[in-house]
């Protein structure tokens, strides 16, 4: 969300939100002894959530996304949470 931001409201300034280097986060849930799940694709979604939620023990879910995908709704820096942005 922090290169939400700056893609929106800083001009494209983009500092520090590379994820270039980001570790397996499954292979890093299992090292520690939870299970892993990844989704790559948007109908692999509901079928993780699923999957993820049946297993009675820690379980780390990861959603890779678009760089460019949005997250909604988002409160801009320092206004009110009634002035969200919906869309």
């Amino acid at each position: 969300m922090v290169r939400q931001w700056q893609e929106l409201f800083y001009d494209k300034c983009y500092a520090c939100t590379g994820m270039e280097h980001a570790p397996d986060f499954q292979k890093l849930a299992e090292a520690y002894g939870a299970v892993g799940l990844r989704a790559t694709q948007p109908e692999q979604v509901v079928p993780i959530l699923k999957q993820g939620l049946s297993i009675p023990r820690t379980v780390i879910m990861e959603f890779q996304v678009e760089r460019e995908e949005k997250v909604y709704p988002m409160v801009p820096a320092g206004a009110p949470i009634t002035d969200m942005l919906l869309v």
